[in-house]
């Protein structure tokens, strides 16, 4: 199963891809503690542990790759793939997220990555502008 996903995100590609890779950046943006870094290879957890992966590919302000499961995934079931592109839209971020390689269970992840991921997002930046 897999899916795409845009959204705007008030901030610039930069702001957004800094945020989501600092641990203390990702928990204030979400409001779930996240544990994460920057770096190739390494692993992570958001959410207060609900996800957890990988960084498998990393080009600053641009994209971000992760293996990426919940705490929902079987233990048969590989990680599913996150791709994250961000492109920079007069001031702000087109977010486009492509989701795949998600078992059947996985529909349910388009509305979670709405109301957990972007509507969070928004207000967390909105109020940085003020």
């Amino acid at each position: 199963m897999k899916f795409t996903i845009k959204a705007i995100i008030e901030a610039t590609p930069q702001q957004v891809f800094d945020t989501w890779m600092d641990s203390k950046g990702h928990s204030e943006m979400t409001g779930g503690e996240a544990s994460i870094s920057n770096e190739i290879g390494s692993s992570f957890t958001a959410w207060d542990g609900y996800i957890s992966g990988r960084n498998l590919e990393l080009v600053p302000n641009k994209k971000i790759v992760q293996s990426w499961r919940t705490t929902e995934f079987h233990e048969n079931e590989e990680d599913s793939l996150l791709e994250i592109e961000l492109t920079e839209r007069d001031g702000k971020t087109e977010l486009t997220m492509f989701h795949s390689q998600l078992p059947e269970h996985g529909a349910q992840y388009v509305q979670g990555w709405a109301d957990h991921y972007f509507q969070p997002m928004n207000r967390y930046f909105l109020e940085r502008k003020t």
